[in-house]
């Protein structure tokens, strides 16, 4: 499992197998260890899965992590390892990371697959209401930093509430080993704040209107949403799943069933089976 040098720092990832480049890329708050078990059973191409800046074992910079940083340290990576005619995989931010890299990079993705993600700026009405209060609060100042640097919420008790099949203690360890401290947890605060809604942040909302734009566009990139039914801390409910059959170009769309927002802890052999069937009939894959 290499460290790779990344600008002032280093990022590292997870990876199986050789062929053509897979990249699964996780969102907050938890590492590439959310793909453990979704890697192998796709069972064939370069499987690759890093820890984004800040996160998991990659290193911890004194930067902002903002959308841009974050942007910034995965194209160094991507570059760093010779990555190029890429599928890539995105949940969470590690979806929108994936929109904004291939809106960049058209001509190093061949395929593009997503769950659980951000898929068009909202407004707090469409954000699902089940999580409007508890992002208000994350997003006021002050008490965003009591609740997830000083209390660490978003792993003790966000992360196992959207698993809606629990989450294993010895799991919980790891994704909590990365924060011993507030100032570690920086990163996990900054990605509820960078949620675009209601125009803000705008330079966020600027880069998901691009993406928007060229997922739009891009028929020639094959796509696949990964929908479920939606279990605790689900973001992408019908509605938005219709949005994206209207929107995106070239789209399939997996119906998996139920898993909480954290699918790939829920149904990891069900995304697995479908990335890799949706891969074979697009000859994505060997």
């Amino acid at each position: 499992m290499p460290s790779t040098p990344v600008l002032d720092s280093t990022m590292f990832h997870r990876e199986v197998g050789t062929g053509k480049p897979i990249v699964f890329l996780h969102g907050n708050p938890t590492s590439s260890y959310l793909w453990r078990h979704v890697m192998p059973a796709v069972g064939a191409g370069r499987r690759l899965a890093p820890d984004l800046i800040g996160m998991g074992q990659s290193g911890k910079p004194e930067v902002a992590y903002t959308f841009d940083d974050h942007a910034r340290y995965l194209d160094a990576w991507f570059d760093a390892l010779g990555l190029d005619q890429v599928v890539l995989v995105g949940h969470d931010w590690g979806g929108a990371l994936a929109f904004d890299w291939a809106a960049r990079h058209p001509d190093r993705v061949r395929g593009l697959a997503f769950l659980e993600t951000i898929v068009k700026p909202m407004t707090w009405e469409e954000f699902p209401e089940g999580g409007r209060d508890l992002f208000r609060s994350i997003r006021t100042p002050g008490v965003g930093e009591r609740m997830i640097l000083e209390q660490n919420l978003f792993l003790t008790d966000m992360l196992p509430f959207t698993v809606a099949s629990g989450l294993a203690a010895d799991d919980l360890r790891v994704y909590l080993e990365p924060y011993p401290t507030p100032e570690s947890r920086r990163p996990l605060l900054q990605w509820p704040r960078a949620m675009p809604l209601d125009g803000e942040p705008a330079d966020v909302v600027t880069r998901v209107e691009r993406y928007d734009a060229w997922l739009a566009a891009s028929a020639d990139v094959p796509k696949l949403l990964l929908a479920f039914e939606p279990g605790p801390g689900a973001m992408l409910g019908p509605e938005l799943v219709e949005w994206c059959a209207a929107t995106v170009a070239n789209l399939d769309i997996a119906r998996l069933g139920p898993a909480g927002h954290h699918a790939p802890e829920d149904q990891p052999e069900a995304i697995a089976a479908a990335v890799r069937g949706w891969a074979e009939r697009h000859r994505l894959l060997p």
